[in-house]
């Protein structure tokens, strides 16, 4: 792989991570449209899942560093639907992969949800058990491919009372033990490739960081502002165009 490509999928994995728009979804559709398009191997992968990784640990240093011993509980409550359902129905959320048209479906789901989001008002309710548990749910079903999984628990934090932003900080915070336990499970499933140059590693890692970091602010930003509809009308179209092609 040269430097140019590894430095585009840092690029796509850094916007498409964060914003609510699927990531998994695109990359289906990257695969499907674009002639000569692969995926890139196992490590590669889990590499560029790190620089986003990366870029949430740096973003939110100061309040991970100041977190509790309840908001961890949270975050540990939260995790456990995605784990079950990932390690349990791997071969049929797989299989989903390969179906252009159900992607384009759901990515008008995340297209409505987005556009649900802007107008929810931003209430104070905590972040309690049964609602990090809810959220944890979200998440869980955006591992269907074209579900955002980022649109989807922002969508049901702040359905569930909770204030945008702080739904948007549990959001973020719930995709590092998602993010790393989807890749472990991916390595010991699929096991390493070989045969690209460690400078195209490094590229991918740096750019997918950065990219990460200014996705992160993004969202806060959209949400602050009620510019939620422009990632919803982004998603349906892209949805609607793929179902007419």
């Amino acid at each position: 792989m040269d430097i140019l490509s590894a430095a585009l999928l840092g690029l796509i994995q850094g916007l498409t991570e964060f914003l609510p728009v699927s990531s998994s979804g695109h990359l289906v559709l990257a695969q499907s449209l674009i002639p000569g398009f692969t995926q890139p191997g196992v490590l590669f992968d889990v590499v560029l899942h790190f620089g986003t990784t990366f870029a949430v640990l740096y973003y939110f240093a100061k309040k991970i560093l100041a977190l509790d011993r309840k908001y961890l509980i949270l975050l540990a409550i939260g995790t456990i639907p995605a784990g079950l359902i990932g390690y349990f129905f791997q071969s049929q959320l797989e299989a989903m992969f390969g179906n252009v048209s159900w992607v384009a479906i759901e990515l008008i789901i995340t297209g409505i949800l987005n556009l649900i989001i802007d107008k929810l008002p931003s209430r104070k309710a905590v972040i309690s058990i049964k609602n990090s548990f809810l959220i944890g749910v979200a998440q869980a079903v955006a591992i269907i491919p074209g579900i955002s999984r980022s649109g989807a628990t922002i969508f049901t934090g702040v359905s569930l009372g909770i204030s945008k932003r702080e739904a948007a900080e549990f959001s973020f915070l719930l995709s590092v033990p998602a993010i790393l336990g989807a890749n472990l499970l991916q390595i010991m499933t699929h096991g390493f490739d070989n045969g690209i140059a460690v400078n195209s590693y490094m590229v991918g890692l740096i750019v997918s960081f950065i990219v990460g970091l200014a996705s992160i602010s993004l969202v806060f930003k959209f949400l602050e502002e009620g510019k939620f509809k422009v990632f919803g009308i982004y998603s349906i179209l892209l949805g609607a165009l793929v179902l007419i092609i």
